[in-house]
């Protein structure tokens, strides 16, 4: 069974690599504190939870699922059993996946469970081996450690999204591609998934924070308070990237369509130009026998001139209303974007 245990009493002091037969004597003797993290978990882990700890079924079949549930707190006579949400970095996606921790939290344990490996509970696994302090102040301040561990691990994924959206920003304005709305979409879409993990995760911390549930103590609460502030910065974040996201995708659109809108012009202009030489070869290709012009001696040399001034009249019209001038304006745009580009380069060496 993948699970690892760790029991920390003041007389004994740190445990590691426990059997199941040590966890139920831990269990038993009331005193010291207990976590058992079970990773990937069957049916067989199932039945441990279910017969060894006691937790309830419902809980115990949220734990087994695969399904990712949203984050949620139930409040049991000895226990709470919450579900929080963190990223899971090892989803081979180009979306943001996300992944489940579930806590059960009593007087003297923490049963921690997920079916993915998170990087959160590895950190603290380490601190645990290592100082053996975070085990010392009891099962909420153990618990406040796992979930501020995962919260802060949310963070980088977001800043990375952040820098992506800066980039696509970028692409949309300069050379829109096919594959810049793809990258669009994508962000907005792990933008809406971090959302709506965050949101729910935020209201069950800021329960957990007022003190709704007697297993956590009031000095704990202080804590769970200080993760709740986390969380709200981090929103505040992932709506940022939402907002350059949006921006990343009206910049694409109206940049597609100046480009539409500069090749009908290219086509009318055109249009204009020919029409009138395809209606004077039309008039004078009917070939009538009524037709003076057609017996003129310089009759084709007259209709070629006509036909030159036409075009050159139209040549000018369209140079004096402008149209010929978005060769210089297409110029100004590439020296906006590179203005932009430079300052956004220096603003990455100042972050460095």
């Amino acid at each position: 069974m993948p699970f690892r245990a760790y029991f920390f009493e003041p007389t004994t002091g740190l445990q590691t690599d426990l059997s199941l037969t040590d966890i139920e004597t831990a269990l038993s003797n009331g005193k010291g504190l207990l976590w058992v993290d079970f990773c990937d978990t069957d049916q067989k882990d199932g039945e441990v939870l279910s017969t060894t700890f006691g937790f309830h079924s419902l809980a115990v079949e949220d734990c087994v699922e695969t399904e990712i549930h949203p984050p949620k707190i139930d409040n049991y006579d000895s226990h709470i059993f919450a579900l929080f949400h963190g990223i899971n970095h090892i989803a081979e996606s180009e979306i943001v996946e996300t992944a489940e921790l579930a806590l059960f939290i009593g007087a003297n344990y923490v049963v921690s469970n997920h079916n993915f490996p998170l990087y959160s509970v590895e950190e603290v696994r380490y601190e645990v081996e290592t100082d053996s302090r975070l085990m010392q102040n009891g099962s909420a301040f153990l618990a406040h450690t796992l979930v501020d561990a995962l919260v802060d691990n949310i963070r980088p994924t977001v800043e990375r999204m952040s820098d992506i959206a800066a980039i696509v920003e970028e692409d949309a304005l300069s050379e829109p591609r096919q594959h810049t709305l793809e990258a669009i979409l994508r962000l907005k879409r792990s933008v809406r998934r971090i959302h709506r993990t965050i949101v729910p995760e935020r209201d069950l911390l800021n329960r957990i924070s007022r003190g709704e549930y007697a297993i956590i103590e009031q000095g704990a609460r202080l804590y769970f308070r200080d993760v709740y502030d986390h969380l709200v910065r981090i929103e505040d974040l992932n709506l940022n990237v939402r907002d350059s996201a949006d921006n990343a995708l009206s910049v694409y659109l109206t940049a597609i369509a100046n480009r539409q809108n500069e090749t009908m012009k290219v086509l009318a202009i055109a249009g204009a130009i020919f029409l009138p030489l395809t209606l004077l070869a039309g008039i004078y290709g009917m070939n009538f026998d009524n037709m003076p012009e057609l017996h003129w001696h310089w009759g084709y040399f007259a209709v070629l001139l006509v036909m030159g001034t036409v075009v050159l009249s139209a040549l000018g019209a369209f140079w004096r209303s402008g149209w010929f001038r978005l060769g210089k304006r297409k110029a100004r745009v590439r020296h906006s974007f590179t203005v932009e580009r430079a300052l956004l380069r220096g603003h990455r060496e100042d972050a460095e």
